[in-house]
């Protein structure tokens, strides 16, 4: 038996650090909003007639073998006897596993890159298991379980909602938190597409950062009522609900330069969300060509980042880069699934 399964790794457009609980349910007009990407995450299961679970990854180029009985207790949650392997055994567990098998993963997206990677990996795994046990799927619960997991291991305070989500329903996505549950809403239009993606150009830095380090001292800043924070946190939850407003009014020319404000926004949440290699190349840019905004990917600043800019200059932008060391993402956004 095989199971084969991919799923879209997100670019997030505006209202990070919005989907953590309970920000979301203490701030006005909060809305995250992020597109799925033709970046995908991939993930294939296979029947091993053994008692090993094998797990090759593309991206740590690396092939580890376990036994059925090394998943216990102990191992999973109180050691670090996985390693880098640790949340994707989680996952596993989830399943009680009882016949070998063989999983070959790839999370599509550049480690550190901000654009929420592993969440889409392990939310890829986590239908793939579901479909090779028979067992039952639904994508809140997906989420939630998925999402419990990657908490344990980041062991920073509780992750975002957000990320998990594009790789389970695709689409343009507006996500809003409630008591209890999280709303999901699809925004997907070709018109809305082709606006995006003529006016925004993703571009890999080449630094490997942790977002969450970032998002977790803004997090604590909020609470510790901070007014930097609190302020930059409220103009950001304003901006993306105008972004909604403007999407659902069909005023798409209004879209692009909100998630230029939002990326602006966000620089003041954290001093290192930017690094100053990004800040050169954007004084670089706006010195050449005007209406250029600089979004970095993930609510604390990931390697990745979106160039926000008119639609006529798209290619002459990429020859910029071309010159440095960075590296353009090409993507689409996916259709709903």
């Amino acid at each position: 038996m095989q199971v084969t399964n991919e799923g879209s790794v997100r670019v997030d457009l505006v209202g990070g650090t919005l989907d953590l609980d309970p920000i979301n349910l203490i701030l006005e007009n909060v809305v995250t909003l992020n597109v799925a990407t033709s970046l995908k995450a991939k993930v294939e299961i296979e029947h091993l007639d053994s008692d090993e679970i094998i797990i090759e990854s593309k991206d740590y180029n690396s092939l580890r073998k376990y036994k059925l009985s090394d998943f216990t207790k102990q191992n999973l949650f109180y050691s670090d006897f996985f390693g880098p392997m640790s949340f994707v055994c989680q996952v596993i567990d989830l399943f009680k596993i009882n016949k070998g098998i063989k999983l070959t993963l790839s999370s599509g997206a550049p480690t550190g890159s901000g654009l929420g990677g592993s969440s889409s990996m392990g939310s890829t795994l986590y239908k793939a298991l579901c479909e090779f046990t028979g067992s039952d799927f639904e994508v809140h619960n997906a989420v939630q379980k998925v999402r419990g997991c990657e908490a344990r291991i980041l062991n920073q305070g509780v992750p975002g909602y957000q990320d998990y989500y594009p790789a389970l329903v695709g689409g343009i996505l507006a996500l809003k938190g409630e008591p209890g549950e999280i709303k999901l809403e699809q925004l997907y239009s070709e018109d809305l597409k082709k606006t995006l993606e003529s006016s925004l150009t993703l571009v890999y830095s080449g630094i490997s950062r942790n977002s969450g380090i970032n998002n977790w001292q803004v997090y604590k800043d909020f609470f510790d009522k901070k007014a930097d924070t609190v302020r930059a946190l409220k103009e950001i939850a304003n901006i993306s609900h105008e972004t909604l407003m403007a999407i659902k009014d069909k005023k798409f020319s209004d879209v692009v330069p909100l998630i230029a404000k939002e990326g602006e926004a966000r620089k003041s949440l954290c001093s290192t969300i930017v690094p100053s290699e990004v800040d050169l190349l954007a004084k670089k840019l706006g010195a050449d060509f005007s209406n250029i905004g600089i979004k970095m990917c993930g609510a604390g600043g990931g390697g990745c980042f979106l160039i926000t800019h008119k639609a006529t200059d798209k290619d002459a932008i990429n020859k910029v880069l071309e010159k440095t060391q960075m590296k353009i993402l090409d993507f689409k956004i996916e259709k709903p699934l």
